[in-house]
C-alpha cells in the first residue's frame, strides 16, 4: 500500500524468478562466502513454516529502533503481523540465505535449488542474511518506477551483506518489469545505505530537509534528519 493506494506491478506473471547466488566481497579475507537470493510472494512465503513470523519480528524491531524507516507505532501498541503482511508483501519479496556451498559460479548466476534447500534445516534466525521488498513507487503511468525497502537482522550486520542485497536488487528489479528505481527517504545519517547506492551508480535526485523525526543512535531523544532521494535508470 502506498499514498496512492494499491498499485499493480508491471510484471503480469506470478511465477517466481530464479534463485541466484552472490559472492560476499571482503577485503580482509581469503575465504569467499556466498548468499543465495530467493523470490517470494505472500502465498509462497506462507508455505514456509515460521518464515513470515521471523521476518515480521525483525522488521518490527527495526521500526521500534526508529533509525531507518519512517513508520512509527504508538506507545503501548505493537506492529502487527497483519500490518507487516499488508506493507512488506504488497509487492515482490526477496530473501537472502547465508552459507551457500557453491564456489564456482559467478555472482548473479541462477541456481537450481530453492530457499528450503538453501536453509539446510537451520532456524530462520541462523540463516536469513537479509530481505527486501520491491513494489511500484507511483501509480498507473509512472508504475514502471519501483521502490524497495531493505532489512538486515542485527546479528547479520557488519558482514558485507548490504552490498550484496543492493546488487541483487539491481539485477532483479528490471526482470520484474521496472525501468527505474527511486528511494524516497534515505536518511543522511544512514551512512551504510548511502554508500551502497552511490557505489551502485544511483544519483542523488534531491535532498529533503528535516524529512524524518528519528531516534538518536545514542538513545538520547530524537532529532530531525534530512533525507536523500536516490534515482537509478535501469535502461542505461
Amino acid at each position: 500500500m502506498s499514498a496512492y493506494g494499491a498499485i499493480a506491478a508491471p510484471r503480469g506473471s506470478d511465477a517466481p524468478l530464479s534463485s541466484t547466488i552472490w559472492a560476499i566481497e571482503r577485503k580482509d579475507s581469503t575465504v569467499t562466502d556466498y548468499l543465495t537470493i530467493h523470490h517470494l510472494n505472500l502465498a509462497r512465503a506462507q508455505a514456509l513454516d515460521g518464515l513470515i513470523d521471523y521476518l515480521h519480528h525483525v522488521f518490527a524491531e527495526e521500526i521500534d529502533a526508529g533509525l531507518t524507516y519512517p513508520q512509527e507505532v504508538p506507545v503501548g501498541e505493537l506492529y502487527t503481523r497483519e500490518a507487516f503482511d499488508a506493507y512488506f508483501f504488497a509487492g515482490d519479496v526477496f530473501v537472502a540465505v547465508s552459507g551457500a556451498e557453491i564456489g564456482s559460479l559467478a555472482s548473479g548466476s541462477d541456481v537450481s535449488f530453492g530457499i528450503n534447500d538453501a536453509r539446510r534445516g537451520r532456524d530462520w534466525s541462523d540463516c536469513i542474511a537479509g530481505f527486501y521488498y520491491v513494489k511500484p513507487n507511483y501509480p498507473g503511468r509512472s508504475s514502471h518506477i519501483c521502490n524497495a525497502g531493505f532489512v538486515i537482522p542485527p546479528a547479520q550486520r557488519g558482514k558485507r551483506h548490504g552490498p550484496v542485497l543492493g546488487k541483487s536488487y539491481v539485477h532483479y528489479a528490471p526482470k520484474l518489469g521496472y525501468q527505474a528505481s527511486v528511494f524516497n527517504l534515505v536518511y543522511v545519517n544512514n551512512i551504510a545505505s548511502v554508500r551502497i547506492w552511490e557505489a551502485l551508480g544511483f544519483e542523488k535526485a534531491g535532498r529533503i530537509p528535516r524529512a524524518g523525526r528519528m531516534k538518536r543512535k545514542n538513545g538520547e531523544g530524537e532529532e530531525y534528519v534530512d533525507a536523500w532521494v536516490f534515482y537509478k535508470n535501469f535502461l542505461q
